[in-house]
């Protein structure tokens, strides 16, 4: 049988005007089709026809397992029945892979045998280049035997299928380098600006620490007091700047824990208003809240560090501007409108802004800045069930709308915290 097959697939057989129709058909499947799911369909579709068979399995090569696995099955005409969907022709594709020819399994038929039970075995190597990708199965239950012709038109098949998998493949490695370039490129630009991000702070705390230590020059009470509380404002901004990139790459890989509770979310902004005043003297602040309490679950930490974040912006993009902490509340979720009357947000940028590292370009000049408290807001935001998003309607200012659920029953908390 396998000398019938290689003779077979070395002749240039005549196939009938169907077949050839079939064939070419098959071809265009192959240039059209985006999905290879949605080709290998079309294709099991334009074959049967001019092709008998019952089951049609694809078996892909996976390079890690170093195993043929089972990618792509159709079961139609007696193959449809339970006991036939468990023949899938395994031996036939490792016998056809590993020899690299088409594989035939002709058994005789026994008339007191039933049909189903009497498998008749097609496989054939599937290879592109040179290289083997897998292999095509075709199972027919109590024959008929392959005769030569279709086992041309088989072959025909599977090297339409080949060439499907060979463009997939081609695509696929396309996507990895693609990735790994962005990866690269995303990594040069973490540490670019982490580096200049931590290199600020620290110039400024050497530079005024050596300063005090100098042993040339004596300093009064006041210089030394100025000098000091330069070092600690950006002892403070080091640390703010290590706190977020922890935040953020903890965020980013789902293992930030939120400490879920009780909370009162109209005193919560009202205490981070206060401290937050304290903090920027130069602004505005005012909360303003229509319920006299709202009652949610949630991490008071968490939520305390979206204000905290965007009135931090608010400070740095406009300052002396007056900021708005608005509370309002629904049947089903809380909104929380965090205002400023500073230059606003481009309506271009009104998404960008909530990616990692992202700042808007014309407003970097002068002002220090990782980009990543926004993206850190929006995930905490989510990590609550809600949202976080610019108002693109806002004409005097930036401004930003907060939706936090207050049905975040406890089960939900709990998955949450083991994120």
């Amino acid at each position: 049988m396998a000398a019938r097959a290689a003779q077979a697939t070395s002749q240039a057989a005549n196939l009938s005007a169907p077949q050839l129709e079939a064939v070419y058909a098959m071809s265009r499947v192959v240039v059209e089709t985006v999905e290879v799911d949605d080709a290998l369909a079309k294709i099991v579709q334009l074959a049967r026809p001019v092709f008998i068979f019952d089951n049609a399995v694809l078996y892909i090569y996976n390079e890690i397992t170093k195993a043929l696995e089972p990618s792509y099955a159709r079961a139609i005409g007696r193959g449809r029945s339970t006991e036939a969907d468990l023949a899938w022709g395994e031996m036939a594709a490792q016998q056809a892979f590993e020899h690299s020819q088409i594989y035939l399994r002709e058994p005789e038929l026994n008339p007191d045998l039933d049909r189903l039970e009497q498998h008749f075995y097609l496989g054939l190597p599937l290879k592109v280049g040179g290289q083997l990708l897998g292999a095509l199965v075709f199972i027919r239950f109590g024959g008929p035997t392959y005769e030569e012709e279709q086992l041309v038109l088989a072959d025909y098949i599977a090297t339409h299928v080949s060439q499907l998998l060979g463009r997939q493949q081609l695509i696929d490695r396309i996507a990895n380098l693609e990735a790994e370039r962005r990866l690269a490129r995303l990594q040069s630009d973490f540490i670019a600006t982490v580096s200049h991000e931590l290199r600020t702070p620290l110039g400024f705390i050497k530079g005024y620490a050596s300063t005090l230590l100098r042993r040339d020059t004596e300093w009064d009470a006041d210089s030394r007091s100025e000098f000091l509380t330069i070092i600690d404002e950006e002892a403070d901004r080091l640390s703010d700047l290590v706190d977020n990139l922890l935040d953020s790459s903890r965020l980013q890989a789902g293992t930030l824990n939120m400490e879920l509770q009780s909370v009162d979310l109209v005193n919560l902004l009202e205490e981070s208003v206060v401290r937050l005043q304290s903090r920027f003297p130069e602004l505005t602040i005012v909360v303003e809240s229509e319920p006299a309490e709202l009652e949610m679950l949630a991490d008071p930490k968490r939520l305390d560090q979206i204000v905290t974040n965007l009135v931090s912006n608010a400070a740095k993009y406009a300052p002396g501007s007056q900021v708005s902490v608005h509370l309002r509340a629904s049947a089903n979720s809380a909104l929380v409108e965090v205002s400023d009357n500073g230059p606003g947000i481009p309506l271009e940028h009104s998404e960008n802004v909530f990616k990692r590292f992202f700042r808007i370009p014309e407003n970097t000049d002068g002002i220090r800045g990782s980009g990543l408290g926004l993206y850190i807001c929006e995930q905490i935001a989510r990590a609550h069930g809600g949202s976080i998003q610019v108002d693109r309607s806002a004409t005097d200012g930036a401004r930003f709308l907060i939706s936090l659920p207050l049905a975040l029953t406890q089960p939900i908390a709990e998955e949450r915290e083991h994120a």
